[in-house]
C-alpha cells in the first residue's frame, strides 16, 4: 500500500472546477490541525504551488499537496469528493484514524 495521500476522480475534478472558476492552479492542500471533535481535524485550501518539503501526488489535472507533519498522521489516505442530502464535501478516508465523528472532518488515533 503506498503511503502517499491521493485523490480519487472525483475529488480531482471538483479541484480542477473549483482551481478554474478562482483562477488558480489545481492544486488542493491538505493538513491537519489540533483540535475538532475527535483530537485532529483536516485543513482543505487551494495553493499556489508545492513547497519544497511538500509530497506530492498527481491525479488528472489536480494535485494534492501534504506537508511532512501532516503527512504522519494522513500517510495511505484518500481523498474524495462526496455529494449527499447534507451537502458536498471533501472526505478523508484514513486508515490510520481509530475514531472518528459525524462531521467527517476530524479524527483521532
Amino acid at each position: 500500500m503506498s503511503t502517499t495521500p491521493s485523490l480519487t476522480e472525483s475529488a480531482a475534478a471538483r479541484v480542477s472546477a473549483i482551481a478554474q472558476k478562482q483562477g488558480k492552479p489545481a492544486i488542493l492542500r491538505l493538513a491537519v490541525d489540533g483540535g475538532g471533535c475527535s483530537g485532529f481535524q483536516y485543513r482543505f485550501e487551494l495553493a499556489d504551488g508545492a513547497d519544497e518539503d511538500d509530497l506530492t501526488s498527481q491525479t488528472g489535472d489536480a494535485t494534492l499537496v501534504v506537508d511532512p507533519v501532516s503527512l504522519d498522521l494522513v500517510a495511505g489516505s484518500t481523498v474524495d469528493f462526496v455529494e449527499s442530502l447534507g451537502g458536498a464535501a471533501f472526505r478523508v478516508e484514513n486508515p490510520q484514524a481509530a475514531a472518528g465523528c459525524g462531521c467527517g472532518s476530524s479524527f483521532g488515533i
